[in-house]
């Protein structure tokens, strides 16, 4: 083997990574635009379907063309995976070899890789339960003990700092390391600015809400109450003033989907 051989490796493996992230930042952005609309249709009361990542898949499939288009995005979803995992092994673009970045790009790994595989369940017709109900019924089974109260308020709890986390990024823009800001012109840079800022305080909320439920789910022994995304704009929309609010939270999560997009066409993705 030769050394220009040895030489090329590691630029293919670079350049096969990159298409990975800028494919899955693209399919996430998609997921996040159909789960806003969602939560449109949950405002203005014409849809019963979850306003979550399932449900955003579930919609597709609802459609003509629906199974080609799901193993469309299972493909992006499992190239975002693919592409965090990477991260936790070797570092990210943002934040290097840090621990704690590297163990969100697990986490995020791991969680993509299992909606990559709702989606091509959902594509060969066996989509299996509802992403809440599924929640719901492990809730229901680990709330019946001490122990599993205690769990699910942690995971609750968790939920609720990885929310806090999302809104401080937005608010304080820390997203745009994560960007190749430089080739963009100045004008679509304020654009994708507001829209990360807005789009990541929203989900941001929306996430601690839902941790929020959690918590609440496990002091209350109601399992019922632990229903994710999907039940924390759910749970706005039954407020007053809940259409405009759940209105303001659809608006914010299709922000960020937009966003996503944008990332998908600029994002930094070698460490520095």
């Amino acid at each position: 083997m030769t050394s220009l051989t040895l030489r090329a490796r590691p630029a293919v493996h670079g350049t096969l990574i990159a298409s990975a992230a800028h494919i899955g930042l693209a399919a996430r952005g998609f997921v996040y635009l159909l789960i806003g609309w969602l939560a449109v249709e949950i405002a203005r009361g014409h849809t019963r379907q979850q306003a979550n990542q399932k449900g955003a898949i579930a919609t597709i499939a609802g459609h003509r063309g629906g199974s080609a288009a799901l193993y469309v995005l299972g493909f992006g979803l499992a190239a975002y995976a693919l592409w965090r995992l990477v991260e936790a092994l070797f570092g990210t673009a943002a934040q290097g070899r840090k621990t704690g970045a590297r163990a969100q790009s697990l986490a995020r790994g791991l969680i993509y890789a299992g909606f990559a595989v709702v989606a091509f369940r959902f594509a060969a017709g066996s989509p299996g339960a509802g992403q809440d109900q599924e929640q719901e019924s492990m809730t229901a089974r680990l709330v019946k003990h001490t122990s599993g109260r205690v769990l699910v308020a942690a995971v609750g709890l968790i939920v609720i700092a990885v929310g806090a986390g999302m809104v401080i990024t937005g608010a304080r823009r820390s997203f745009e390391r994560e960007l190749r800001t430089e080739s963009m012109r100045r004008s679509t840079r304020a654009v994708v600015m507001r829209l990360g800022m807005i789009g990541n305080i929203a989900r941001g909320g929306v996430f601690a809400l839902a941790g929020a439920l959690v918590v609440d789910a496990a002091l209350t022994r109601r399992p019922s109450k632990s229903t994710g995304l999907d039940g924390a704009l759910r749970t706005l929309a039954n407020r007053p003033y809940g259409p405009v609010l759940l209105g303001v939270a659809a608006a914010g999560l299709i922000a960020f989907g937009l966003y996503g997009l944008a990332a998908a066409r600029w994002a930094r993705v070698h460490p520095r």
